[in-house]
């Protein structure tokens, strides 16, 4: 099933915006989403460990599951949750 044809072919209300502009839209809104979620400031040294809860708390996962795979000395950082 091709879901461009079927969503174009939906009845929408006039105010629905065009489907070109849905993915633009939700790229920033997820990009900013990661921003505001992944700020966390270095207060006693555990910044990291606040980043795992976080993390962990977001994908409803056990802390123990969630690591840091690149970026433990920096502020951008590369993390794994698995299931």
């Amino acid at each position: 099933m091709n879901t461009y044809n079927w969503y174009s072919q939906l009845k929408k209300q006039k105010w629905s915006p065009p489907s070109w502009l849905f993915g633009p839209v939700w790229s920033v809104r997820y990009v900013l989403i990661f921003i505001s979620f992944g700020k966390e400031k270095a207060e006693r040294n555990m910044a990291n460990s606040r980043v795992l809860e976080l993390v962990a708390g977001h994908f409803k996962v056990p802390v123990n599951k969630v690591r840091i795979v690149n970026g433990h000395h920096h502020p951008s950082k590369l993390l794994v949750a698995e299931n």
